[in-house]
């Protein structure tokens, strides 16, 4: 009975020796962990912070954190070993990069079943060659041509024609290789008639009316040039006809 408490004591006092040694061993690998972890104050440029950040977890270790803040949206802060860290940071030098450009050429042409008159810089038009196969229209006036300069995923809108009654709008999606990329672009044309009375002392003027005249979304290549759409004008004798090029610029 006495060398069974014995062996029992002696057992519970190696025991108490050992088991701080082990705890305090852990402590000191958890402190080791901390002390390598790496921390960088990242400033993106074209991204925001909360886009990336669930992204970014799947580079990451369970000591990991990475704080954002809404106020600053271009800040990430992010701590981990130096091997992820890494890893983190070329990850987001592929997606921090700058978004494409795209020029985009408009014209707003004015087809007409009875006047045969054509503008001479759309005589040798090839497009309009091609209109004249397909369309009754015998003439074809340029009304309004522009240029617009987006960026990608970016919605843009101009107005158009002489009595600037015609507000275009566009957005562009660029996809694809660099090789031959498509721009995928939605386009809106729409005719704003302003009310024939005007607000006075005593009237408020009326809404003006927006007729959506032609509404598509297409793919183009960059550098090509193609008819989005024609719209029917004053009783069907005239039609406004909607043609734009693309193209990708650095």
């Amino acid at each position: 009975m006495k060398k069974g408490i014995l062996v029992f004591l002696a057992l519970a006092f190696s025991l108490a020796i050992v088991l701080p040694a082990f705890a305090e061993d852990g402590t000191q690998d958890q402190k080791a962990e901390t002390n390598n972890l790496r921390k960088e104050i990242i400033r993106l440029k074209y991204v925001n912070a909360s886009a990336v950040q669930s992204l970014l977890y799947f580079y990451t270790s369970r000591q990991m954190n990475i704080m954002i803040n809404a106020g600053i949206p271009d800040i990430l802060i992010v701590s981990d070993t130096p091997e992820n860290v890494e890893k983190i940071l070329a990850v987001i030098r592929e997606i921090d990069t700058k978004p494409a450009d795209v020029l985009f050429t408009v014209q707003l042409i004015l087809g007409s079943e009875t006047d045969a008159q054509t503008d001479a810089e759309l005589q040798s038009d090839p497009i309009i060659k091609e209109l004249r196969k397909l369309l009754r229209y015998k003439g074809y006036t340029l009304l309004d041509s522009t240029l617009v300069r987006v960026i990608n995923r970016e919605r843009a809108s101009v107005v158009l024609g002489p009595k600037a009654e015609f507000v275009f709008a566009l957005q562009p999606d660029v996809a694809g290789d660099d090789k031959a990329p498509v721009i995928k672009t939605e386009v809106r044309l729409r005719q704003v008639i302003q009310a024939a009375v005007q607000e006075s002392a005593t009237m408020k003027a009326a809404q003006p009316i927006v007729n959506t005249l032609i509404e598509s979304t297409l793919n183009i290549k960059s550098g090509d040039r193609t008819v989005v759409g024609v719209s029917k004008l004053d009783g069907g004798d005239k039609g406004l006809i909607l043609i734009i090029s693309a193209k990708i610029v650095d």
